[in-house]
């Protein structure tokens, strides 16, 4: 499992962590029954503090999405009920929006100029049935 962290992002880690792995299984690549690494493994692979990944996982079993079973690992649980998959799915994207809209006013670029190379992108992901895969287009 591939998890991508922006270390300048606003977000904490943890938080990234979480809601990335919310999306996943809102998406369906990760399924019910599915291990995920170990908070030591996770924390090394990420190149993260264990602590950090410890917190993530506690958080994801409060929220029901994880399961920790001492001595034999964590696993995820049943999916969630189609509106509060929806609903995940949304927040992802929201926290993607924002995240990528702080980063471009960070960069020094008005709302308009993002505006509109954002609709140039989206009009051509309808036209061609793919999301553009380079950020020169």
């Amino acid at each position: 499992m591939m998890l991508e962290l922006d270390f300048r992002s606003k977000v904490p880690i943890y938080v990234q962590v979480v809601e990335q792995i919310k999306h996943l299984v809102a998406a369906g690549v990760l399924k019910p029954g599915d291990q995920l690494p170990t908070v030591r493994q996770m924390a090394a692979d990420l190149r993260v503090n264990f602590n950090t990944i410890a917190r993530a996982y506690r958080l994801l079993d409060e929220a029901g999405v994880i399961s920790t079973q001492q001595g034999r690992g964590t696993y995820l649980l049943e999916p969630f009920p189609p509106a509060q998959a929806k609903g995940l799915r949304n927040a992802a994207l929201r926290g993607l929006t924002s995240s990528f809209l702080a980063d471009a006013a960070r960069l020094g670029f008005t709302p308009q100029e993002v505006l509109k190379v954002a609709q140039t992108m989206v009009e051509r992901w309808k036209e061609e049935g793919s999301p553009p895969g380079d950020e020169s287009n």
